[in-house]
């Protein structure tokens, strides 16, 4: 299998899925070393820099307004602080700092402002920006690529079926319209999911097809594991077996190539054999802390330690920002 396809049929990722599970992983490196340096991770950070107050419903979010957790609601943090906490990663050998807001969409107003002086500010740094802010519109974009955003996430989550049952404030058609006025920049875009909602593996599959059908291809695809907050209404759902896990990741890679697969949320749950799994699987990405928590308290996260001893143990090494350009063009597969 050579070539990046955007014509993926939903029964032929489930026959990839459904692969034995060795073959599959087998396969899925096998691509993953034709597109990619096998022996470079990239570690991320991502910082809450408005944390908590949402007025969204999305079931697992302990940002919600909607929801009682230990979440409380914070105020825009100051541009000084953000970037003495990406000082303090790029130390740590981190190459890409998210920033995330807790807000349903962008509004022009000063926090924006804000956050466009805390891009500039940390690109300035050598670090890949990522963004992750809610719903924007196209002239907004634009203003964050000016200021030098890198990327901006925003997952799907979910099959278009079952996202009605995650979330009722805003539409899966809502999400792929943010996706298309990023497209209309140069910014690159992460969008993936969360296992572990009460879906299906015809929901999985159903938004892979989605993802992998776009073009061109999310430069970045994070797959995240649901963490069971208390006071959400999936507080109670059971921890997703690792095995599925690794069919996710393995078919993301075998699916869309040239992408980062980034094993996101949820990861901390993982032993190191466990995260091996799915590195050998073609996940290149991973987030890593200062302070044990990935956004909030509610999602533990591996600290700059622990990881830095797994990537020796493993003979990975951190991936600086210099490593990949922007894009990467690909000849696409024709018929």
């Amino acid at each position: 299998m050579s070539g990046i396809r955007y014509d993926w049929q939903q029964a032929e990722i489930r026959a990839i899925y459904d692969q034995p599970l060795l073959e599959l992983i087998y396969q899925a490196a096998s691509i993953h070393r034709q597109y990619h340096d096998s022996t470079k991770i990239q570690v991320c950070k991502l910082i809450s820099i408005k944390t908590g107050g949402c007025p969204e419903d999305c079931s697992y979010c302990a940002q919600s307004s909607r929801y009682k957790t230990e979440v409380k609601p914070q105020a825009l943090l100051e541009k000084e602080t953000v970037v003495s906490i990406a000082q303090t990663a790029k130390q740590q050998g981190v190459s890409r700092v998210c920033m995330g807001a807790a807000w349903r969409e962008v509004r022009d107003n000063s926090q924006f402002e804000t956050v466009l002086e805390m891009v500039r500010e940390v690109t300035d740094m050598g670090l890949e920006v990522c963004c992750t802010l809610g719903m924007l519109t196209t002239d907004q974009a634009k203003r964050l690529e000016a200021a030098g955003l890198y990327a901006y996430n925003h997952n799907l989550d979910t099959s278009q079926e079952y996202y009605s049952t995650i979330i009722t404030t805003r539409t899966y058609g809502d999400r792929l319209h943010t996706i298309d006025n990023v497209r209309q920049t140069n910014v690159t875009v992460c969008s993936g999911g969360i296992l572990g909602l009460g879906e299906t593996v015809d929901d999985r599959i159903g938004m892979l097809h989605t993802l992998s059908n776009l073009q061109p291809h999310p430069e970045s695809v994070p797959i995240n594991i649901l963490s069971q907050v208390p006071g959400t209404p999936l507080e109670n759902q059971p921890d997703v077996p690792i095995w599925d896990i690794v069919r996710m990741i393995a078919t993301a890679r075998i699916l869309m190539p040239v992408s980062d697969v980034r094993l996101s949320a949820g990861r901390a749950r993982l032993s190191q054999v466990e995260q091996a799994l799915c590195f050998m699987a073609g996940a290149n990405s991973i987030f890593s802390s200062d302070d044990n928590k990935m956004l909030t308290v509610t999602t533990p996260c591996p600290d700059y330690n622990a990881d830095r001893e797994m990537l020796n143990l493993l003979g990975l090494e951190m991936r600086p920002p210099s490593q990949r350009p922007e894009k990467v063009v690909s000849p696409a597969v024709v018929g």
